[in-house]
């Protein structure tokens, strides 16, 4: 059995062309997208009128691209290459989460494993 990874994506929602067809490019083109909003390190909080304000939760992107391992790299490469601002990246791009994937099924075909992927 092929071994599977789940590569979930946070990224910043006007980066999702761009990250979509490097994807594509990379000949990855199965994908879920989901709008979510979080914050990481560019949360920082702000001083007004002599209280500590929190920032509101900043909108973002969530990819979830289950991949045989040998698309792992591809992967990620694109997506990280898409994804980062003024070349170098900067605070608020995002992060990408490699997990490994138990099993997958395809309701259809009831095929399993990297076949149904």
């Amino acid at each position: 059995m092929l071994a599977m990874k789940m590569v979930t994506a946070i990224i910043r929602e006007e980066k999702l062309d761009q990250v979509r067809e490097a994807l594509i490019e990379a000949e990855i083109t199965r994908i879920t997208v989901s709008r979510v909003s979080g914050h990481g390190r560019q949360m920082e909080e702000d001083l007004h009128r002599g209280k500590k304000v929190v920032p509101n939760l900043v909108p973002k992107v969530s990819l979830m691209i289950a991949v045989n391992d040998s698309f792992v790299e591809p992967t990620v490469q694109a997506i990280m290459n898409a994804s980062r601002t003024d070349g170098d990246g900067t605070i608020g791009d995002g992060k990408i989460f490699v997990t490994p994937l138990e099993e997958c099924i395809r309701i259809r075909t009831a095929e399993t494993g990297g076949k149904a992927i």
